[in-house]
């Protein structure tokens, strides 16, 4: 089968996870696949996998934006030449776009729903849910079905699937790379997700404070790129904070931060699951998270990692403060964390699981 996945970008992030996951799964079971984005810092992974990139400039968070239609054109002679078997559209920009380019060529089109979204004005009367959608959690199929009045036959669950082949550090190998990266503190508390007001970076920046009262050797990782960028780093100001915040862009296969944590946290106050705490669990991590979305499907309080009320940024230190202080506790719950992930959260479903729903579209 040859398959085109649209994106808006391939920088690091949720979404670029699940594309290069999945390419990866569907090149090993010998089908072509075709990525369109913008372009990114982990573009280059898409071609180690086998992917083809092309890069088009629809980066944009308006489905009206001429950047929306000036790629069609293009797009449609792509997929023609390509002779595509299906689209794959992974954001809602490019749903509008698949749909689009759908009718045009008549290529039936999938749609990744990996999140909650608001039921605004376009969003109703241009759904582009296309001819089968897939939810990455049981929390955001309900949403499309209650909230957008999806067929539920047309919504697949299919949760992301993870290359659980992680590297392990030695502890020299942890030190030589926190001296590279000018982390000089023992303790190191990560977040790797875009910088986005949904993902509450702020409430763990605010919460820092506290931690350090309790723990003076602890600083905190932020990996991602993003628009509350400034907002972030005035607020690290304001908390005098600086030297003890560090912000990095990226994070890919070459240069890994997650075996630099010791503590993973994500205090998001909306998830559709949580990809970068199942990466976080894979790599053996303990993980503090917020108890939204679908988070709790990853997460046994007190077991495979700790749940904490959102908008909380003194239960949030609370929390990362026992961790931290309690070294067997923490690797308890890690060494739990990473079982799960392995046990529920394979490659193979997920492929298998995304088959099927461009089956489905096809046959429609």
């Amino acid at each position: 089968m040859k398959i085109l996945i649209l994106a808006t970008h391939c920088n690091t992030g949720g979404i670029t996870s699940y594309i290069l996951t999945l390419t990866k799964g569907l090149a090993q079971k010998g089908h072509s696949v075709h990525v369109v984005t913008s372009g990114g810092d982990r573009e280059q992974e898409l071609e180690k996998i086998g992917a083809i990139h092309t890069r088009l400039d629809i980066r944009t968070k308006s489905e009206v934006s001429y950047k929306v239609f000036t790629h069609i054109p293009a797009l449609v002679k792509l997929v023609r030449q390509g002779r595509c078997d299906v689209i794959h559209a992974q954001t809602r920009v490019t749903q509008v776009v698949a749909a689009i380019v759908s009718f045009f060529t008549r290529v039936p089109y999938v749609a990744t729903c990996h999140g909650f979204f608001k039921p605004r004005f376009f969003r109703r009367i241009f759904p582009c849910w296309g001819n089968a959608t897939i939810a990455i959690s049981q929390q955001v199929k309900e949403h499309l079905i209650n909230d957008f009045s999806c067929d539920p036959n047309s919504v697949f669950l299919v949760p992301h699937g993870l290359d659980v082949s992680t590297k392990e550090w030695t502890p020299q190998e942890r030190e030589e790379r926190k001296n590279v990266l000018g982390l000089r503190s023992k303790m190191i508390i990560g977040i790797v997700a875009r910088l986005s007001d949904v993902k509450g970076h702020d409430v763990l920046i605010r919460a820092m404070p506290r931690i350090i009262k309790q723990i003076p050797d602890a600083d905190l990782v932020i990996v991602g790129q993003g628009k509350t960028e400034p907002f972030l780093k005035k607020l690290v100001r304001e908390l005098f904070l600086e030297g003890r915040v560090h912000f990095f862009s990226s994070i890919n296969g070459d240069d890994n931060l997650l075996p630099l944590f010791d503590v993973f946290v994500m205090p998001s106050r909306q998830e559709g699951l949580g990809l970068s705490v199942m990466e976080a669990q894979a790599q053996g991590l303990a993980v503090v998270a917020s108890n939204v979305g679908g988070i709790p499907s990853l997460i046994e309080s007190g077991k495979t990692g700790v749940l904490v009320d959102k908008e909380n940024p003194a239960q949030l230190a609370g929390a990362i403060v026992d961790l931290l202080k309690d070294p067997d506790k923490r690797k308890k719950i890690a060494c739990a964390a990473q079982a799960f992930a392995i046990k529920n959260f394979s490659l193979d479903p997920m492929v298998h699981g995304t088959l099927q729903a461009y089956a489905q579209a096809r046959k429609l």
